[in-house]
């Protein structure tokens, strides 16, 4: 299954590159969808990748690693290869300069800068901030699964956005935080997104 931006990583996104004093870090947007019993998510885990991903990938092992990591901080217990249940692990990431979404060049009656404005006279602004900086794009998404039957008991899906110079655009930190925003309040409630701060506690 392909992850999809929401609109609160939307609107999170359209303001990284506009702001001046921009945080080194973004919220990490998370949903989860699950079984109205959840009783039944708890025992033996084994995390995988994914169908379609690479294993050996260094990069996705790091993101499967802090997935483990959580999941026995809520409860599970890890036996590789032959839990009861399997946790699959998929991952995405890019780095890219996103577009500005006004013009660097606006008239405004009034002398006011933008495309509004009231009064007398006509002025310009010009936008000379520069290209907005690249950012690092990542999509973690996590499905638990019944081993024996392949049953979909839980499902998380967990996008974050940082200026690519960030120490969290890093796989380690990066991984760590999303793992831990994507199983914070595990489940959570179905079908609900939310932002959640890297730095909230």
């Amino acid at each position: 299954m392909r992850l999809k931006s929401g609109p609160l990583l939307a609107v999170a996104l359209a303001a990284l590159p506009l702001s001046g004093c921009v945080a080194p870090t973004g919220p990490v947007e998370v949903t989860r969808f699950h079984l109205p019993d959840t009783a039944m998510l708890r025992g033996t885990v084994s995390v995988e990748a994914a169908p379609g991903m690479d294993p050996g990938s260094l990069e996705l092992r790091t993101f499967q690693g802090a997935v483990a990591r959580e999941l026995q901080r809520v409860g599970y217990r890890e036996t590789p290869g032959a839990g009861a249940q399997v946790a699959e692990v998929r991952l995405e990431r890019r780095t890219y300069r996103p577009d500005r979404s006004r013009s660097p060049v606006s008239v405004g009656l009034g002398g006011a800068t933008g495309s509004y404005g009231s009064g007398v006279g006509v002025g310009l602004g010009i936008d000379l901030s520069g290209p907005p900086p690249e950012v690092t794009e990542t999509r973690l998404g996590v499905m638990i699964r019944d081993r024996a039957t392949r049953a979909v008991l839980w499902e998380g899906r967990a996008a974050f956005v940082v200026k690519a110079t960030s120490p969290l655009a890093t796989t380690d930190l990066g991984a760590a935080q999303m793992a831990t925003a994507l199983f914070r309040g595990f489940p959570g409630n179905s079908g609900e997104t939310i932002l959640v701060k890297p730095d909230q506690p």
